[in-house]
């Protein structure tokens, strides 16, 4: 074994690791706490982290027996039935993804009129739609016969027919990566930019009542008001942040492996193995970012989180202040300092 396998076999190792440990977190999370079950982006969490539990369990071996031998499991049917768990897994990672990122939108955008959207049993008719989408072309690909192991990504998924489909094929590869890739995308960037509306119009309120009441407390000391207005100016880059690292997340763990794919379409194109199988692993990278980005951006997951290493460590568990919001809590203790 090469230095270039060895280094992608460790890291495939540390991402199905990783990917087991993080989604079993996520998924525990939800199961001791009801309310982030009670709304539609806890029922979407839990579809999108089960996904990735089931990627990392059963598709990352595969893949990761293949970059060690070179070759398919030699038991008859295995490698078309990971293909088929790959391709639909795949999509519906994409399109759960959007889904969340439509609900964000909702809620931020319109708390009241959209109140009673926001349900999990609406959520439920957003993960029939996801499912279905990604069960048809998971079909499509079977009944086709083009699941299998396909040796520049070491992996069972599509893999090129004979000359007499191809044209079918690039047409079929074309839909799936427009649905499983473009289209996600799209809706991710069209949502977050609304989000991202909706919270610098928050913030440009914020600063207004803030500056109001830092004049008419005149007493202020002048550190006192500067620290209150450098907080506020933090959360104008706060959002942006977060949406920025949302974005970049999806195209660098999907981008590569979806442009790779087109461009092995083109007859005269042969895709290297190597940054073939390193393309896959940044897919399956995905069920590792989206935990963390679920335990660094979401309050409520890390206040479970750490309500259940108290409880393993037989301590107390976190005070109740913790679950107010981070902004009503800057702002009152920048002026209850001063009083």
């Amino acid at each position: 074994m090469g230095t270039g396998e060895a280094l992608l076999v460790g890291l495939l190792v540390l991402v199905l690791a990783v990917a087991l440990l993080s989604n079993a977190l996520v998924l525990l999370c939800c199961a001791c706490r009801a309310e982030l079950r009670a709304r539609a982006s806890g029922v979407l969490l839990v579809n999108l982290s089960l996904g990735h539990l089931l990627q990392a369990a059963l598709d990352m071996p595969i893949t990761l027996f293949g970059v060690l031998h070179g070759r398919p499991p030699s038991a008859p049917g295995t490698c078309q039935a990971i293909g088929f768990l790959d391709t639909f897994l795949a999509s519906n990672a994409a399109l759960s993804v959007a889904a969340l990122s439509a609900d964000q939108w909702l809620a931020v955008g319109f708390p009241l009129r959209c109140a009673g959207l926001l349900r999990p049993r609406n959520a439920g008719l957003l993960l029939a739609c996801a499912w279905g989408q990604s069960l048809a072309f998971a079909v499509a690909a079977l009944g086709c016969s083009w699941l299998g192991y396909s040796s520049a990504f070491a992996s069972c998924s599509l893999r090129l027919p004979p000359e007499s489909e191809h044209l079918r094929f690039a047409a079929f590869t074309a839909a799936f990566h427009a649905v499983g890739f473009a289209l996600p995308l799209a809706v991710l960037c069209l949502t977050s930019l609304g989000v991202l509306r909706e919270a610098r119009s928050h913030c440009r309120r914020m600063d207004t009542a803030t500056r109001k009441a830092l004049v008419l407390l005149t007493d202020l000391h002048p550190s006192v008001r500067q620290r209150c207005l450098i907080q506020q100016k933090r959360r104008h880059h706060r959002a942006t942040r977060k949406i920025g690292v949302s974005i970049a997340t999806f195209l660098i763990c999907f981008a590569p492996y979806v442009v790779t794919r087109l461009v092995e379409l083109v007859p005269s194109v042969s895709v290297n193995p190597h940054w073939g199988i390193l393309s896959k692993c940044l897919t399956y990278s995905k069920a590792v970012a989206d935990p963390f980005m679920c335990f660094l951006l979401c309050r409520p997951f890390r206040q479970v989180l750490a309500a259940m290493a108290h409880q393993l460590l037989k301590r107390c568990p976190p005070p109740a202040s913790a679950h107010h919001s981070s902004l009503d809590a800057e702002n009152d203790s920048c002026l209850q300092q001063s009083l």
